[in-house]
């Protein structure tokens, strides 16, 4: 009877071992697939990364050139100010009610 004992005992240490090796294999083919997963999230996220990157330095290059164009418009117009006062007094001394 010790016989059995020592056998079956054998066999359900095989049993246990193979059971954990089966199930570490299942964890390292799950670990594998989730990191290939992330691997490939991180390259598209980076691809859109460089492409958001490349349409803001177009962005700034036309914001660039529409405030040279700006500046260069306000510096060929005349500043109306005096004008506008000579004829506000103009109004008051001679069109006003009297």
């Amino acid at each position: 009877m010790k016989i059995w004992k020592w056998i079956v005992g054998l066999l359900a240490l095989l049993g246990g071992a193979a059971a954990v090796a089966s199930t570490q294999n299942k964890k390292k083919k799950e670990h594998t697939k989730k990191v290939k997963e992330n691997q490939d999230k991180i390259k598209t996220v980076q691809a859109k990364t460089r492409k958001v990157e490349t349409q803001r330095a177009e962005t700034k290059k036309a914001v660039n050139v529409q405030k040279k164009k700006v500046v260069k418009a306000k510096t060929q117009v005349k500043n109306t100010d005096g004008a506008k006062k000579v004829t506000r007094n103009f109004k008051k001394k001679y069109r006003g009610k009297k």
